[in-house]
């Protein structure tokens, strides 16, 4: 894929339609994510989205690129952890937007080759005054980086921590997404959900895929003992 320029531009990434600031739910991480709209909306040049797995990082990651694709710039969402099998070289062209997102840098730190990459990336975005933003599991002080230029950049920028969603976040997270598939998700089937499954809200989504799946193949509402016989627990 290439601009007009003829610049090669790297792999496409789709964007989730359904990631929005407005659906992120977990009242504990308000001010974050105000913080984080506040340095996008004042193309701050780099801004770094700190938390665990499940806190929601790669969900804010997206919604970024969306908002500022539909405001009329040009966005890059890149999950690492899809590409780290490829040449660091696979970023090139990434420049081209005037915001990029890199989830999971996890997944690359330690290694050399990509932590330059990732290194000159930021600094052809700065010199365009574009927008970096890296979601990670650690603040960089704490990510095992072999390139020290890199941490120092890093280190510099917007720093944003995420907290774990709670369970009643979760439980929200369940509804909202049942309510957007049509699926009447009763609370007590919820609960039994939220008991039984990965906590993970990725894990939990997906079960919820599944169950609307077996749903409309087998024209059953969700029952306790429904959940039960589709997913074996």
């Amino acid at each position: 894929m290439s601009d007009s320029s003829g610049t090669q531009l790297p792999l496409a990434v789709r964007l989730r339609d359904d990631a929005r600031f407005s659906n992120f739910y977990g009242g504990h991480n308000v001010a974050t994510v105000a913080r984080l709209a506040a340095a996008l909306a004042e193309e701050q040049p780099l801004a770094l989205l700190v938390g665990d797995t499940g806190s929601g990082k790669s969900h804010l990651l997206q919604a970024a690129a969306v908002d500022h694709e539909a405001a009329g710039g040009v966005s890059f969402c890149v999950d690492l952890a899809e590409l780290q099998q490829l040449a660091p070289e696979v970023l090139e062209g990434l420049d081209a937007a005037s915001l990029v997102c890199l989830d999971n840098i996890d997944v690359v730190c330690g290694d050399y080759r990509w932590e330059e990459a990732l290194f000159h990336l930021h600094n052809r975005l700065q010199d365009r005054r574009a927008t970096l933003l890296i979601s990670a599991r650690a603040v960089p002080a704490e990510l095992p980086l072999a390139l020290a230029d890199l941490r120092s950049r890093l280190s510099a920028g917007i720093l944003l921590q995420l907290a774990r969603p709670k369970d009643e976040d979760r439980l929200i997270i369940l509804s909202a997404r049942a309510r957007v598939r049509g699926l009447e998700l009763p609370d007590e089937v919820a609960h039994y959900i939220l008991r039984r499954a990965d906590r993970h809200t990725g894990a939990l989504l997906e079960v919820l895929h599944l169950l609307d799946e077996a749903s409309l193949s087998s024209q059953r509402r969700l029952t306790i003992p429904f959940v039960k016989s589709v997913m074996g627990w």
